[in-house]
């Protein structure tokens, strides 16, 4: 099943179910997050909540993408109880295309930590079922104020040095009253990065992440195929500038979901009841590793087929939030 949000023309909230080219409502829903709670509640999936209160009114799809009234396919109210995170060094190859960026030697010893966290993942991160296998590389990106709706431009905010597109799967979580995770699926995402700062500095890599993202427009029920093939692309004055093929999946990762979403989920102060979680899982295709140098204006385009409508966004400058020698004091 293929879930949105979206927004009727007087800004009014509907959840919908994905159809032949038109989005069915789901009766009496407003939120996949209520919806995900009041399946916990009832032991049930997400599917069969679903099919329990039944499908509504049809709206044209397209529509709603060209309206820009597609939201997030799961958010919090409350934009401060929502996670985003993410994940490197997971897929094979990925190592190769952050080597471009961080120079790699030659024997273990004299490795770059890339190279070594890569290592370290294809030897050990897809341990036995109920074993905890090596920890991956981990990145925090922001709250839910950072989420770009599809179809929206990415802002660029004065002191960023580029706006590079990462291609990913992104997994989207729940927390139960009960303190548990719950995986409502999957959607493909957009983890917008700073490759040229990171470059600078591996130690710069935290502030690399912490840029807009975007995911969706569809969330994907069930288990996530164990191969994926998709197409990122940028388009800049209606020409492609770039494109190439992204994989994913296990079959194409060093480590299994399950120890990405177990060295994530460890953590105490990530099981707060009600919270939302986004976490991206990480990619091995990135135009900036080929020479691409994005600007306002250019638009990325991110598509799986096994995921519905691609994804797509902008780059819009913005002004700066905060000046040098601006604080308050008190």
């Amino acid at each position: 099943m293929h879930l949105v949000q979206f927004e009727l023309t007087n800004g009014e909230r509907r959840v919908g179910a994905v159809d032949n080219g038109q989005v069915r409502e789901v009766q009496d829903a407003r939120s996949v997050r209520d919806l995900a709670l009041a399946a916990i509640e009832a032991g049930s999936t997400l599917e069969q909540q679903v099919q329990t209160l039944g499908l509504g009114a049809s709206h044209d799809y397209a529509q709603l993408l060209n309206d820009l009234r597609i939201l997030p396919p799961l958010d919090h109210p409350d934009p401060a109880h929502m996670l985003v995170s993410g994940t490197g060094l997971t897929h094979l190859g990925s190592a190769s295309a952050r080597d471009k960026m961080h120079q790699q030697a030659g024997d273990e010893a004299a490795m770059t930590d890339t190279m070594r966290i890569f290592k370290w993942g294809v030897e050990g991160g897809k341990p036995a079922a109920g074993q905890a296998g090596v920890q991956p590389e981990w990145f925090y990106k922001g709250d839910g104020s950072i989420v770009v709706r599809p179809g929206q431009p990415f802002p660029l905010p004065p002191f960023a040095e580029d706006a590079g597109e990462e291609p990913e799967m992104a997994g989207l979580y729940i927390i139960g009253n009960d303190g548990k995770p719950y995986r409502l699926g999957f959607a493909v995402g957009n983890e917008f990065s700073d490759h040229v700062m990171e470059r600078k500095n591996y130690l710069y890599l935290a502030h690399s992440k912490l840029r807009s993202c975007s995911y969706g427009p569809e969330l994907r029920t069930g288990e996530l195929p164990q191969h994926l093939a998709g197409t990122s692309r940028i388009l800049r004055d209606g020409e492609v500038l770039w494109q190439n093929e992204f994989l994913s999946g296990e079959a194409n990762m060093c480590h299994s979901l399950a120890n990405l979403e177990y060295h994530h989920f460890k953590y105490s102060q990530f099981l707060r009841p009600g919270d939302v979680h986004i976490h991206f899982f990480g990619t091995a295709t990135l135009s900036f590793a080929d020479g691409i140098r994005t600007q306002p204006g250019d638009t990325f385009e991110i598509s799986q087929a096994d995921f519905g409508a691609p994804l797509v966004n902008g780059i819009a400058p913005v002004k700066a939030a905060f000046e040098p020698d601006s604080i308050g004091t008190l």
